[in-house]
This record gives C-alpha cells, structure tokens and sequence, in this order.
C-alpha cells in the first residue's frame, strides 16, 4: 500500500457522502487546479479510477461546452490518479506525454475512467522507474466519446533529500 493508498484508507470510515465530499476535498487540495475545475473523484483504487466533471460556467468554451483543457485534465487526472494509487513511496509520477484527438462535440457533463492492467501495476510496484500507456475513456452525458486520448506515465526515483 502506497502514501496515496494509506491516505485514502483513512477516510474509509466515513459515512458515504461525507466520504466522498473528503475525498474530493483532500484530492483537490493536493493538486489545486482539480479543484479550481471541480472535478469530482467518483472512485479511486489502484485498479481504476472514475473523474467526472459537470459542465458549468468556470470550465465552458465559447459554444457552452466543456472547454478543450477542461477536457484533458478530466484524462490527465484520471490517469494519473490510478498511476498515483500504484507508484512506490519511493517514486515521482511524472506525465511524459499525452495526445488528444478531438472527434465530436461533447453534451453536458463529462466522465473520465482510467484504468491499469495486472502487468503494468506489477511492473510499477517491482521497478524504480519506467513508464507506461494507461488506458483512458472520456464519455459525455449522451454516451459519446468526444475525445480519443493516449497518455504515457513515467516514474522515477524521488530525489534524495541532503
């Protein structure tokens, strides 16, 4: 079990809602932007992971829709959310790249699920660094995919402190 892991397990006590509202609040302070964007963390393990964000006026484009950004930080976040449920104590996830492609014109809220493989959380969990392609799709209200994403996540050992 990893820091992200033993800091989520604690809140596991809490009654459903407030669990949720906790998780969101701690996940969201660790990385400000998820919470200037109010992504919403619907679930969290180190298998999967579940992001969404609701179409409103702070995260709109000129046409009323979820703005672009927006978008890839819905993915980046859910993919880097699983690679953080997986990365050792010892390790620093890093984004190493991502393309978006953009296909159709997304409606109303959007859901982001991440995903590893057995193999790629072994290889993280067994390995001081390396990388891999995490698995993502973006879906809208009317369950179209508006974009096709690919993200490829390295880790590398922290910095030793002097």
């Amino acid at each position: 079990m990893n820091r992200l892991q033993r800091t989520l397990a604690k809140l596991d006590g809490l009654p459903g809602p407030l669990r949720h509202a906790a998780r969101n609040f701690a996940l969201r302070r660790a990385v400000p932007l998820t919470g200037t964007a109010s992504l919403d963390f619907v679930a969290l393990t180190p298998e999967h992971s579940e992001i969404r964000i609701a179409n409103q006026r702070k995260v709109q484009n000129h046409i009323q829709g979820v703005h672009a950004a927006a978008m890839t930080l819905l993915a980046e976040t859910a993919t880097g959310m699983v690679v953080g449920m997986n990365v050792r104590d010892d390790c620093l996830p890093l984004c190493k790249s991502l393309g978006v492609n953009f296909r159709k014109r997304a409606t109303g809220a959007l859901r982001a699920e991440a995903s590893l493989s057995d193999e790629q959380r072994a290889l993280m969990a067994r390995e001081p660094k390396g990388e891999v392609k995490v698995a993502v799709r973006v879906t809208d209200e009317a369950g179209i995919e508006p974009i096709e994403c690919e993200f490829v996540w390295a880790w590398i050992p922290k910095a030793k402190q002097a």
